[in-house]
């Protein structure tokens, strides 16, 4: 179900083993580089290095307020906040042209953290030993301009792909995203469109009913609109539906959902066997992959077409060892 053409993604160079960091070193990422770099393309981006500045170079810190701090530099205090900005706002628009279908950022950067970056008070470098301790409310200068550009593109930074959760909710926005992206390429047809929807259903409700039903009225409604209008209004419902967290409780409905679609074709004991396992899963038992590879396995064996087309069950590769976790 996952296509071959790789998926192009946006990275802090640094993550990919590059030496362009302030002291010439690098942060490199196994997983990052080893495990998901078989199945997208990475698009380096190193703000310092392209905006001009040398390796190695002084390092560089926020000061001021994190709503928009400035960036200088930590022994001599110049500041390259006006440089960063220009260069940030040149450099999205030419991302644009790279049709990214995400960006992977480098944790507590700041020209490229995603979140919680050390704000330092904007006092006298004589007393900075003084003011207190820095606000984690920041974000790296480069990374608030690719988000403010690209609001709902997913991304995430190399610290918390390391959480289960948020490397799920990541790669699953990204594999989507590539998969609308496939379909827009050939040339329109509606019915493609209700395919796509329809093959997205239990993904979509993974994330949010509300949001499903919604999509569901726009795809209902979209010969009334502008063909373009209403397209572009799909992607963005998309691409926020899937930012919402998905929960325990939410793909547990999910399965039961599922479970209803084998009521005549299971025998008892299957049955039995198949709520004991989403039993489980919902307490937390055993992890999501335990109820979906029954689920699957009965769908193989009862020929069970609506739902071997849909991506929630093979929503990316098992080679990524994703909803693996209790």
């Amino acid at each position: 179900m996952q296509d071959t053409k790789k998926i192009r993604i946006g990275i802090s160079s640094c993550l990919l083993g590059n030496p362009v960091r302030f002291d010439g070193g690098h942060k490199k990422d196994l997983w990052l580089v080893n495990t998901l770099g078989e199945y997208v393309e990475y698009v380096p981006v190193c703000p310092e290095v392209e905006m001009g500045l040398s390796i190695p170079r002084e390092a560089m810190r926020l000061v001021g307020e994190p709503e928009d701090p400035r960036l200088v530099t930590n022994k001599t205090f110049l500041d390259h906040t006006a440089q960063m900005k220009e260069f940030s706002a040149h450099r999205v628009q030419e991302l644009e042209n790279e049709h990214l279908c995400g960006f992977v950022f480098k944790r507590a950067s700041p020209s490229s953290g995603m979140e919680r970056v050390k704000v330092y008070k904007d006092v006298d470098p004589k007393e900075a030993k003084n003011a207190g301790p820095p606000s984690l409310k920041g974000i790296g200068v480069f990374a608030r301009a690719f988000m403010e550009h690209f609001p709902l593109l997913p991304v995430e930074e190399e610290g918390r792909l390391c959480d289960a959760p948020f490397r799920e909710n990541f790669i699953e926005q990204i594999f989507a995203l590539q998969r609308w992206r496939e379909m827009l390429k050939q040339p329109f047809a509606y019915r493609n469109l209700v395919e796509f929807h329809t093959r997205q259903k239990l993904l979509l409700m993974s994330h949010s009913v509300e949001h499903y039903r919604s999509m569901g009225s726009l795809v209902a409604h979209g010969k009334q609109m502008d063909t373009l209008e209403m397209l572009q209004q799909y992607q963005n419902e998309l691409l926020t539906t899937l930012k919402i967290k998905t929960t325990v409780k939410k793909h547990t409905n999910v399965l039961q959902h599922i479970a209803g679609y084998f009521k005549k074709a299971l025998s008892a004991d299957e049955k039995k066997e198949l709520q004991e396992v989403i039993e489980q899963y919902h307490s937390q038992l055993v992890p999501l992959i335990v109820p979906l590879t029954l689920c699957n396995h009965y769908v193989r064996k009862y020929d069970e077409e609506y739902l071997s087309s849909q991506w929630y069950l093979k929503p990316h590769p098992i080679e990524l060892k994703l909803r693996n976790h209790v």
